[in-house]
């Protein structure tokens, strides 16, 4: 089981000084301590922060030089977090602060903690109950969001294996005689996904909180709008990875993979897993040094589920 920790987290007082003097004027208080949280593969801070007033916020900042992406993401966030509905169980943006470089976010504090890892029943079956209601508050999309298949060159894993034959030869031996076949069948991830529902686009246990209410999903840059069944079927590979149901079963009986067209699953989980078995094969991002790791162990039960559906 590899758990979704990057290990990387940077420290509040390596933030910079004058963001950090910018956040505390924003916040109206000095801050006294700042606990980063495990979980995520960000190099940039993501602590949970108490102010001298005794008031509680989350904060996640990082500037270019860590990771330029990261910076992106945040901005995203940012954009979609202060659009959701107050019915959708996510944490509720407060403020935000982009000075072209620096990008900091800062949420209302959630008591709450990440599942218990090898997955317990209890705590997958909530987690799977707020899946399904969390598509039934999102369809149709209260927020303006990209369609996720706006670039389908997002998932063009089997497509770059099969134009690399280095790399490819990397690869199992029944994914090497049916990359072809596998390339084909990813090409058609676009219209397969296609959808009214907004999708938060990175569900995994790093990214939920258990609280005494129910489940709070965090971490949205990744949210687009596709079908209804994407969120459940790209988290299904992590569940598994970390001692959770195998996918095929919660497939069969989930609320979610109702009605979806037997064509457009497999066409999804080609590209989702095709991600997963080429990145993993890449050199880790500057400042990300155990995503690989982490995608490379999702890729195998992805792969065992999609080989037993073809």
């Amino acid at each position: 089981m590899v758990d979704g920790v990057g290990g990387n987290r940077l420290e509040w007082q390596a933030v910079p000084v004058g963001v950090r003097a910018v956040v505390e004027a924003a916040l109206g208080s000095g801050v006294v301590r700042a606990v980063n949280q495990r979980g995520g593969f960000s190099p940039g801070l993501a602590a949970r922060v108490r102010l001298a007033d005794g008031r509680g916020v989350f904060v996640k900042a990082a500037g270019r030089a860590l990771n330029p992406v990261t910076t992106d993401l945040h901005r995203r966030e940012a954009y979609v977090a202060a659009r959701l509905p107050a019915t959708v169980p996510a944490p509720r943006l407060l403020w935000w602060h982009d000075d072209g470089d620096w990008v900091v976010l800062v949420f209302e504090e959630v008591a709450g903690h990440q599942p218990t890892l090898p997955w317990q029943r209890a705590d997958w079956h909530r987690v799977h109950a707020a899946l399904v209601g969390l598509a039934e508050v999102l369809t149709p999309s209260p927020v303006e969001a990209n369609p996720i298949n706006a670039d389908g060159d997002d998932f063009s894993g089997w497509r770059s294996l099969a134009a690399d034959p280095a790399l490819a030869a990397r690869l199992d031996p029944w994914s090497r005689a049916n990359l072809d076949r596998l390339a084909e069948l990813e090409r058609r991830w676009p219209a397969a996904a296609a959808g009214e529902t907004l999708l938060h686009g990175d569900p995994r246990a790093d990214n939920l909180l258990l609280t005494a209410e129910g489940v709070v999903f965090v971490d949205w840059p990744q949210a687009a709008v596709g079908a209804r069944w994407v969120d459940l079927l790209c988290m299904l590979p992590s569940v598994a990875m970390q001692g959770g149901p195998d996918p095929a079963e919660t497939w069969r009986t989930s609320p979610l993979a109702r009605g979806a067209d037997p064509d457009a699953v497999n066409a999804v989980l080609a590209a989702v897993t095709g991600y997963f078995a080429h990145s993993a094969l890449l050199p880790a991002p500057r400042g990300l040094p155990r995503l690989r790791d982490f995608q490379r162990a999702q890729a195998s039960p992805a792969l065992a589920w999609l080989r037993s559906r073809l």
